[in-house]
């Protein structure tokens, strides 16, 4: 019988002192290892090298956008209004997708005829890929994603207004938070020749979609930095020799007054709703306002800056006279 000592030709043999044991060296042998990867998974397979020369060969699938501060990353502009307003304006494109299946009207073969005449590609993926990519928002079959906008450096900024033929003119915004101001701002500064546009990195919109759209394409064509620690951006550009003027409604001084006679500037406005911040307001040489109504409290952020920069420039190209 199997184990028993006791059967004929069976030999007991007796050891010196205990015997040893197998110190759990058999039981973990006979333990399992869990499942058996995939072939595709194993890398001295065949199918594990099939399946990374066609990933090598399939274009890359963008991600979904990851959110973060304003005019930081990619951003999405989905919707046909919206969309095809983005082309209009010439706003740049990453990628451009339409829904497969999508229904044809008015708006959409507009959008086609844009990016056929730009060589505009427009990748056709499933409703359910453009839920994806879009993070689920209503689409209409076609959407746009924006490259990460590029910011100067404060430092570069100022080298390229010094180095200008011109007077140095450079617009500083203290905490605009509307990117329709910011977009508004930009194509004033485009269009009276400033040399650039200075924001804060915080508490401030970016250059989003809203921000390219309203600027109508005069981001394309002005530099536009963005300051870690806008107070120690503006002592730098004082220390250059730039006179630093903030927009006040309550100053006593008229923006004409202040605008008068060459020289490099900043032109510092403050955001919608408090204006300039204490800092800044100190920082500043001088604070000028817009004479106007006693009918009217304010004016809009980016419509003050508009008409401190006509009369900026309408005063240096009047000294030029």
């Amino acid at each position: 019988m199997p184990g028993n000592s006791q059967r004929k030709g069976a030999v007991r043999r007796k050891g010196k002192g205990n015997t040893a044991g197998s110190g759990g060296r058999v039981r973990r042998g006979l333990e399992g290892k869990g499942p058996t990867p995939k072939a595709e998974d194993r890398p001295h397979h065949v199918a594990y090298r099939a399946k990374r020369a066609a990933n090598q060969q399939r274009p890359a699938r963008p991600s979904t956008p990851r959110t973060g501060r304003p005019g930081s990353g990619p951003e999405w502009v989905v919707g046909r209004n919206a969309v095809l307003e983005a082309m209009e304006t010439e706003i740049p494109v990453r990628n451009a997708y339409v829904a497969a299946g999508a229904e044809r009207d008015d708006r959409l073969r507009d959008i086609l005829k844009i990016a056929a005449s730009r060589g505009t590609a427009l990748l056709e993926v499933t409703r359910a890929e453009l839920d994806r990519l879009t993070g689920g928002v209503i689409h209409q079959g076609v959407a746009l994603q924006l490259p990460a906008f590029e910011y100067a450096h404060p430092d570069d900024l100022l080298a390229a207004a010094l180095d200008s033929n011109d007077e140095p003119l450079i617009v500083a915004l203290d905490s605009i938070t509307d990117p329709r101001n910011l977009g508004a701002i930009v194509r004033s500064a485009a269009a009276f020749g400033a040399h650039g546009v200075l924001i804060p990195e915080r508490r401030s919109a970016g250059m989003t979609a809203a921000a390219w759209k309203t600027s109508a394409g005069a981001a394309a064509h002005i530099p536009i930095a963005r300051a870690t620690n806008l107070n120690r951006s503006l002592r730098a550009y004082a220390a250059a020799g730039l006179m630093l003027i903030g927009l006040d409604g309550s100053a006593k001084t008229s923006i004409s007054d202040v605008a008068a006679g060459p020289g490099p500037m900043v032109l510092v406005v403050g955001s919608e709703g408090a204006g300039l911040s204490r800092l800044v307001r100190e920082l500043c040489d001088a604070l000028a306002s817009i004479p106007m109504s006693k009918s009217v409290e304010s004016l809009n952020a980016g419509v003050a800056a508009g008409i401190a920069l006509y009369e900026i420039s309408r005063q240096r190209v009047a000294e030029l006279d």
